[in-house]
This record gives C-alpha cells, structure tokens and sequence, in this order.
C-alpha cells in the first residue's frame, strides 16, 4: 500500500494526468505481483467503461451543449429576469434561478459557468453591477449543477461505488434547493449593504411574453425529471429524452443556424466523454488492483481500529475533500479518493447515499476554490475578468454553501427523507 501511494503521489507530483497515473502506478506495482497480469488490466478497463448507466454522461453533457446553442438557456434566463429581475438584486437573482434550471437538465458545473458568463455577465454590468459580483454569482451558481438532478457527480459516485443512481438524485434535491437560498440569502445582503443596487418595475405582459417564449425550455426538465421520478425512465433513458428533445427542437425552429453548430456541438461532446471515459477506465484498474490485494477492508480495519466515531469520520472526510479541493477538479477527487473512502465509511455505518450528497457539496464549494476550481477559470476565461476578481465575487457564496455542507452533514435527513418518501425501482 505504502508503495502504491508514493507511486501514484509522484507521478502527480511530477504533472502526470490523474488518469494515467491511476493506471500507471497500477501497471508498475503488477511487475511485482505474480497473479496479475496486464490483460487482467485491460478487462478491468474495459469492464468498468461498458457499463450501462454511464450512457447518460455523454447525452446529459449533449442536450446541456444543444440547450446552450439552441437558445433554450436564454428563454429560461429571459424568463427567470421577467419574473424577479425587477426587486433589487433581481438580475442575481434571475441568473441564480436559470443555473437552477439549466442544472436541472445538463448537470454540468463548469458548462453551466461558461453559458451564463456569456448570456447573463455583460447585462448584469450593463445594469450597474460591479463585475466582481456578476463573476461570482455565476461562478457559483454554477455549482447547483453538481447537486440538482440528473448531476454527473451524482452519476460517477453511483457508477463507482454500485449504489442507486436514482436514490442520489431524489437525495440531491433538497441540498440542491438549500444551497440556492443560501445564495440568495448573500445577494440580498450584498446588494442592499454593499452594491445598493435599486430596483426595478414589475410587468406582468412581459413576464408572460417570456413566459411562453421560455416554455419550450421549461418543458424539457418537466419531460425529463418526470419521466425519470415517475418510473418511465432510466437514468439512461432520461438522458437520451434530453438529448432528443433538445436536437429535434434545434431542428424544428433554429433549421440552417442550428445545423452548421451541430457538428461543432458534437465534437465538444466526444471530447468530453473521452476524457471522462478515459478518467473511469483508470479508476476501474485501480480499483481493481486495490481489491484484489484485499486493501480496503484491511483501511476499514484500520479505521475502526482508531476509534472514530460516525460523524468525527464524516467530519474529518469533509475537511479533507475541501482541502483536496484546491489542488485537484470534482472528477479527479471522485476517482482518486471514493474507491479509499467509501468502504471504510460502510464499515462504520454511514449511509452511503448520504456520503454521495457530502462528496457532492465537497466537489460544489471546490469548483470555486483556487487555484484549481473549474468555474472561477470559465467565468474568467469567458468574461475576460482576472481571476482574482472572479474569487473575490464567489468568497461570500464559498462560506455559505460551506454552512450547508455542515448542515447536511450533522442533519442527514434533509438529504434521506426524499428518497424514503418515494418508491422507486433501483438502476
């Protein structure tokens, strides 16, 4: 174990993807195992990648680009502005409400980021809003994304550690909504206290003009997520619908303009799926050689034998994931930590489902923590805006959603109830 982990730890010390090297320090350490062998790596590859609920990553990430090329995220951020935008700090608002929604269909952090950077930045500026506070609102609304089903971090937890995908959905609701109010709760405060932003007038024609020019968009979590809760569909499945729905209404309305992106589009998607595809099948090496060498319930021993109990484990977990955070994407602490984690936190009795929303609001409150946190270098490299100011837009809303990650934590209910009420069929 020892020499797995100075193995792993110096290849991502020297610059090593995260990937390669999971795999290669797993390859280095069967030169000294008699009872394996490099094709036995191969099939673990290849057997983690085949399996069927990870379809859904590469339609979600489709129909989320599509959505964002097919003006169905302007039409839910149009909307969410006729309806709130007039209060003060409605615009915030508004774009909070559209990541929200957009969330709630793509489940992707950083494409979330990056559509709203360029949909919603330039007219929060042009309204008065200081652009650190329009980078920072859109920087971490962005991160609603990773809990508000169908997410992908909830996708790859459920697809590494073998628990109900639909479960860790159902189980991100509530979260997902707390860490939307909480974000509210800090616009109101900084736009009264600090940026004094005044407010606007209220029209009911217009609210209904973009009411039904948004319709098409808020139709689409409606066929998805109903489908999805109501049992007609997979997650898989689900994903497809998103996906089809959103191609056939790029077709239908957009025709010419929409068919020249739609190659573009599609190769964004491939890419992406590759990398993450690539990223799994490493994890399934690595995982496969930790268990075969018997180690995580010799951890599980270990762990018990300290004597933690229930929450000082979770606690200490949180912190660490948090402190990993800054160095590593949500995607490389999923794959490297999860696989080490997950068995010892059986042992002691955390309901796993509820270890997966943590993970979930650990990776959210890193996609805004320097320096590796994905969405301040998307609103930055979309907007033009130094980083710097992007941090100092997201520090108030990091520090809130970290309240609510302890909420959680200490309450976990509030992540179990929704599951409990409902019956569903496990995927």
């Amino acid at each position: 174990m020892p020499a797995l982990a100075l193995t792993l730890f110096g290849l991502l010390f020297i610059g090593v993807p995260i990937g390669i090297a999971l795999a290669g320090a797993t390859g280095i350490m069967v030169l000294f195992d008699d009872f394996l062998s490099y094709g036995t790596l191969f099939e673990a590859f290849f057997n983690f990648i085949s399996k069927y609920t990870l379809i859904a990553i590469p339609f979600f990430i489709y129909a989320g680009f599509l959505m964002e090329k097919t003006g169905l995220v302007l039409g839910l951020f149009n909307f969410a502005d006729a309806l709130i935008g007039w209060v003060p700090g409605g615009f915030a608002y508004a774009t909070l409400i559209a990541a929200v929604l957009f969330g709630a269909i793509s489940g992707s952090s950083t494409a979330m980021a990056a559509a709203m950077s360029v949909i919603a930045y330039p007219e929060m500026v042009k309204r008065g809003y200081p652009k650190w506070m329009a980078a920072g609102v859109i920087a971490s609304a962005g991160g609603i994304a990773l809990l508000i089903p169908p997410s992908i971090t909830l996708i790859l937890f459920g697809v590494i550690t073998e628990i109900s995908i639909v479960d860790l959905f159902f189980a991100g609701v509530i979260p997902g909504i707390m860490l939307a109010i909480s974000d509210a709760v800090i616009i109101v405060t900084v736009s009264i206290f600090v940026v004094k932003l005044p407010a606007g007038t209220f029209e009911a024609k217009k609210c209904w003009t973009a009411f039904v020019e948004a319709l098409p968009a808020l139709l689409m979590p409606v066929l998805v997520l109903g489908g999805l809760y109501g049992g007609l569909f997979t997650p898989t499945e689900a994903g497809a619908a998103a996906a089809c729905y959103a191609l056939s209404y790029g077709i239908i309305f957009k025709r010419k303009t929409f068919l020249k992106e739609l190659m573009p589009v599609t190769r964004r998607t491939m890419n992406l799926t590759a990398i993450v595809f690539f990223l799994l099948g490493c994890v399934g090496i690595f995982q496969f050689f930790l268990a075969n060498m018997g180690w995580p319930q010799e951890i599980a021993s270990w762990a018990g034998s300290l004597g933690l109990s229930k929450h000082g484990f979770l606690f200490f977990l949180m912190v660490t994931l948090l402190l990993l955070s800054m160095w590593l994407t949500g995607v490389a602490i999923l794959v490297l930590t999860v696989p080490i984690y997950f068995p010892v936190a059986l042992s002691l009795g955390v309901d796993p489902v509820h270890l997966g929303i943590l993970t979930a609001l650990c990776i959210e409150i890193g996609s805004v923590i320097p320096p590796v946190g994905l969405n301040l270098f998307a609103v930055s490299g979309v907007t033009g805006l130094p980083v710097t100011q992007v941090i100092r837009g997201s520090f108030p809303f990091c520090i809130s959603d970290t309240v609510v990650l302890f909420i959680v934590l200490f309450f976990p209910a509030l992540a179990l109830w929704l599951p409990s009420m409902l019956i569903t069929s496990h995927f």
